[in-house]
């Protein structure tokens, strides 16, 4: 058996991860500030802008378990470096898109790669670092999070606003980075593969799962706009969407080893922390996407300024997630941060939902320091408490599972969303251009993709429409929130281990092969 990693070689693979996921969630984030012109520019829709985000979010979630289970069978090292190249290609044809569905298609690319890259990064930390030991890293990985959502929209903002550059650069910048970490993780990741007895890929239930809940979302978002919510399409779908996972349920309970262990769920402390991440994946997610809409459509800032403004969210995650991590080392104790976390949460969620048109952008930031407060006492510790539950040889697994959950959270938070977003936009659209005496002609559409050549009365109907129809998504995300507050306050607390993902492994490997020595 491989030697294990010296303490500075576990720090340098450390950093490798964390430059691995800085470009992933830079490429989540850049993008936020430069979609409302992109969909101008290539004649988008408000449904389209929406699947821009969530292509990426649903292959990441589709894919994300898989990834965990082959990181409990093969190299993972490859791993992280394969899926690193897959973003790499999906970014490249991100940029060279003509048309909007070309850029949907080359951004679940990128969420093929982003789903190993967010999957693999917990599992190699938990595989080097001991639970205890973990709550100390967890405020650089916040940090590194953090300063890539906050960068990602400002940068996003700042190459739009170029006219030399322009939106394509958005997915070209994050190219080079990613190539980077290719070769850094070459040079200093060097986990020795431990390969459990009896392992396989569950291929069919990771097929029926990525199935039924792509088709519950394409559901949710086209519904009351494509086709009606009582229209024999919008039955099948639903239909289709809840057999299909209900025969990924089916296969996944018959199968030895599957893409989701069940058995883990009969943990309470996973199966609460599961339902707690859903929420976080749509505060991570939606959050990010949606204000960058308001602040740019609603209140008429450039991209560059827009980033700039979501700043205190982020500030506010990072300074949380670094004091907490470092006091549950200090202390052994988790559950009342994630206690804190959640509650703090909800009530920015709730502030945020008096937002309108002409809410002072000051009281605003106030609001999203508050919300990121709670998101980083929340996010990171949840994998947390999972990992240090857990049995060690499902730890690939259920990290990618709470993920896998988290990621859902976010790609169903922002078609959710966003298809009530759209809904709503369009009846204070309708209501407003009612007021003013206002019939539009056949054929002109007041939306997004139409408001740089909408008349400046009608244009500013529809702006002051994203503004006070913003405030819905979010109170909305305060109810999720408030549910994740209930699922953390029936975790049960345990003591944080000491012994790394890889050490339990082994040790439990040597005792199964001293108890097959011992004759009967």
């Amino acid at each position: 058996m491989a030697p294990t990693m010296t303490h500075r070689e576990r720090l340098e693979a450390f950093a490798a991860i964390m430059l691995g996921m800085f470009v992933a969630f830079l490429s989540s984030t850049i993008v936020s500030n430069a979609l409302p012109t992109i969909i101008r520019d290539l004649h988008g829709s408000q449904d389209q802008y929406t699947w821009i985000v969530v292509a990426t979010l649903l292959a990441a979630t589709a894919t994300t378990p898989i990834w965990g289970k082959l990181a409990d069978r093969t190299s993972k090292k490859l791993l992280v470096q394969l899926s690193l190249v897959i973003f790499t290609l999906g970014s490249v044809l991100a940029g060279l898109s003509q048309t909007v569905p070309q850029l949907i298609g080359a951004r679940a690319v990128q969420g093929l790669g982003l789903g190993g890259i967010q999957a693999l990064a917990i599992i190699v930390i938990a595989a080097m670092f001991s639970p205890r030991e973990r709550g100390r890293y967890q405020g650089p990985m916040a940090v590194v999070m953090s300063v890539a959502t906050i960068s990602g929209p400002l940068i996003g903002g700042i190459v739009v606003d170029t006219p030399w550059l322009g939106w394509r650069w958005t997915f070209f910048l994050g190219v080079p980075l990613a190539l980077i970490a290719v070769v850094v993780v070459q040079r200093t990741l060097n986990l020795p593969v431990i390969r459990k007895p009896d392992t396989h890929v569950d291929y069919l239930g990771a097929a029926l799962i990525a199935a039924g809940v792509s088709a519950l979302l394409i559901w949710v978002t086209l519904a009351g706009k494509q086709f009606e919510w009582g229209s024999t399409t919008s039955y099948a779908l639903a239909a289709a969407g809840i057999i299909v996972l209900a025969l990924a349920l089916v296969v996944e309970m018959r199968s030895p080893d599957p893409i989701i262990p069940l058995r883990v769920f009969r943990e309470r402390t996973i199966t609460l922390a599961t339902l707690a991440s859903i929420a976080v994946g749509i505060a991570l997610f939606g959050a990010s996407v949606f204000l960058g809409q308001y602040f740019q459509i609603a209140r008429g800032y450039s991209p560059t300024t827009a980033g700039l403004l979501t700043m205190p969210m982020m500030v506010g995650s990072m300074i949380s997630a670094i004091i907490s991590g470092q006091l549950i080392t200090r202390t052994g104790k988790w559950k009342r941060y994630l206690v804190a976390g959640s509650a703090t949460m909800t009530v920015g969620f709730l502030l945020l939902s008096t937002l309108d048109h002409t809410t002072d952008i000051r009281l605003a930031s106030v609001y999203l320091f508050i919300l990121g407060i709670g998101m980083g006492m929340t996010m990171q510790n949840l994998v947390l408490a999972v990992q240090n539950t857990v049995n060690p040889k499902d730890l690939g697994a259920a990290s990618a599972t709470v993920t896998f959950f988290r990621s859902l959270g976010g790609a169903a938070g922002v078609s959710v969303l966003g298809a009530v977003l759209s809904t709503h936009i369009v009846n204070l659209t309708d209501s407003g251009l009612r007021a003013l005496g206002i019939d539009l002609p056949a054929g002109v559409n007041a939306g997004i993709g139409s408001l740089d050549e909408l008349p400046a009365p009608i244009a500013e109907v529809v702006r002051g429409a994203y503004g006070d129809g913003t405030a819905r998504i979010f109170l909305i995300s305060a109810v999720l929130a408030l549910g994740s507050l209930i699922a953390i306050g029936f975790i049960r607390e345990s003591v944080l281990r000491t012994q790394t993902g890889d050490e339990q492994l082994r040790e439990e490997l040597r005792e199964q092969r001293e108890a097959e020595m011992v004759p009967v």
